[in-house]
């Protein structure tokens, strides 16, 4: 079979990639090749990558039977090449090709740089070409189903003469049937979709609204969440709180304790084994409209390395499908606080530029519920300061803010309500001061400082389990409850001439939370 085709220069691409198509790796080979006798096949060579040389189109049927050969000289700009040979059976027109039964021969030309002769020997076929369709022999540089050199390098393919097919015109082959998965396979899967479906939406229809909640920013009740392939491992166990509007709650706990969990929870990003989240009196599920009244920045945000902080927040608000006038984005750029930044590409900003960004992204829009989860990370002391501000400011509006932080110190200045878990468990949940304020220390006021004998004698009182100086007084801690101490204790101190001029409970948060969590103070 004589071919045209003139000496041709193509590229192996650095990595081999991307490479040929001959079959799909995962699929198999057998219903591919069986189709392509039905005129059905899948390949795919690459522009710049392949040398083709085509016969005239056949004046008759013809059958190939065995294996073609063609005598090539190759020439690379490396030591080797490798090359993948095939003949496909080519339609009028050139509009329908064929690779018989997907096969593909893979060959190594050593000692090629020098230019070189060889016999390629392609795949060993059984396939009828009808009358008016060609042959075309294709050699690539790549194939998918085979590693290739990672190194670049540019053959030069042409012909030494042509290209010998193999017939047996006494031989009649039936063609295979198609495996019966070609027909069944369609029907089933169309089932499967519409069970799926069906039960899809069964399953996602959500709990009818609570009218007595319309108004309760978040309500969690008996909320459970095991860990992935355990039957008796929570991540979160019985979890109970209520949030009401204008309260900035502090959402507190160790690592793994069950915080980033619940908060993922709250936003329908994974589903609770058993209990309730409802905002709003809303049932949460994934995609639940109520989550529009949402705000959230949970374990990061992700933008657009190469927008603009502004065009990252312009584009996040037009993919919630919401009016543009609804975003109130000027006040989320003044939270922000970037200046001249935001018209930077992000890939340029330092983590506490990321972290702020992010916190304004939570807030387009000004949602009635606002989720932070270590919204300080990366921020600067004067910078913490201003969030702390921004979040007290946003609660008394008539919104809600949780949010979650390992920093004790702005939990205390910030926020007016605690939840304190341990474990996937909820330890307690309270005011502030409620929860500060129940600890067996009493800070006395001082007028004027006292020797260390004087401390010492009112560490020796009764009740008085020790007493320390401490930069606004004494520190005493007592052995019953503050109130009691107190009216016992200060008629000790005049007593003894200590200038007491102010005495109240003392404890710090940080002190509190360790001792609710099991630890030491």
């Amino acid at each position: 079979m004589p071919l045209s085709g003139r000496e041709q220069t193509f590229d192996n691409p650095a990595g081999a990639s991307p490479p040929a198509v001959s079959t799909l790796p995962g699929l198999g080979g057998t219903g591919l090749s069986r189709l392509s006798t039905l005129g059905i096949g899948v390949s795919l060579d690459l522009p710049g990558q392949h040398a083709k040389f085509e016969s005239k189109p056949l004046g008759k049927d013809l059958r190939i039977t065995g294996t073609p050969t063609v005598r090539a000289h190759v020439t690379s700009t490396r030591e080797d090449a490798v090359l993948f040979a095939k003949v496909y059976d080519v339609g009028p027109g050139g509009k329908q090709q064929v690779l018989p039964s997907q096969l593909v021969a893979p060959v190594r030309v050593e000692n090629a740089r020098q230019g070189k002769d060889v016999e390629l020997r392609l795949p060993a076929i059984d396939h009828e070409v009808q009358k008016g369709h060609r042959l075309r022999l294709v050699l690539a540089s790549t194939d998918l189903g085979y590693a290739s050199p990672v190194e670049p390098a540019k053959y030069t393919v042409s012909l030494k003469g042509d290209l010998t097919v193999p017939t047996a015109a006494g031989v009649k082959t039936a063609a295979a049937p198609l495996p019966s998965w070609v027909w069944w396979l369609p029907a089933a899967g169309a089932v499967i979709a519409l069970g799926l479906l069906i039960t899809g939406r069964r399953r996602s229809t959500a709990p009818a609204p609570d009218p007595a909640l319309a108004e309760v920013p978040l309500q969690i009740t008996d909320l459970t969440k095991r860990y992935a392939k355990s039957a008796d491992r929570y991540a979160v166990r019985d979890v109970s709180f209520r949030v009401e509007k204008g309260q900035v709650l502090g959402l507190l706990g160790p690592n793994g304790a069950g915080k980033t969990t619940t908060l993922r929870m709250l936003m329908g990003l994974i589903r609770p084994d058993a209990g309730e989240i409802r905002v709003f009196g809303q049932a949460i599920r994934p995609g639940a409209p109520v989550l529009s009244r949402v705000g959230a920045f949970v374990e990061g945000a992700g933008f657009l390395p190469h927008l603009s902080g502004r065009e990252n927040l312009e584009l996040y608000w037009k993919a919630t499908g919401r009016p543009a006038e609804d975003a109130h984005l000027t006040e989320a750029l003044e939270i922000a606080g970037l200046g001249d930044a935001l018209s930077r590409a992000v890939r340029t900003y330092s983590q506490g530029m990321r972290q702020r960004l992010a916190i304004a992204q939570a807030m387009l829009g000004l949602p009635d519920l606002l989720i932070l989860d270590e919204p300080t990370n990366g921020l600067d002391p004067p910078q913490i300061r201003e969030m702390r501000e921004v979040m007290i400011r946003y609660a008394r509006g008539g919104r809600t803010v949780i949010v979650s932080s390992h920093l004790l110190a702005e939990v205390e200045q910030t926020c007016t309500h605690l939840v304190v878990m341990d474990r996937g468990r909820l330890v307690q949940a309270g005011p502030v001061a409620e929860i500060i304020g129940s600890g067996d220390t009493l800070l006395v006021g001082l007028a004027r400082d006292i020797s260390d004998p004087l401390v010492e004698k009112i560490a020796a009182l009764p009740g008085v389990a020790s007493a320390v100086r401490a930069d606004d007084g004494l520190l005493a801690r007592l052995d019953g409850t503050p109130e009691a101490g107190a009216a016992r204790l200060l008629p000790e101190l005049v007593r003894l001439d200590v200038p007491v001029e102010s005495m109240g409970p003392h404890r710090r948060l940080e002190d509190a939370f360790l001792t609710l969590i099991g630890g030491t103070a």
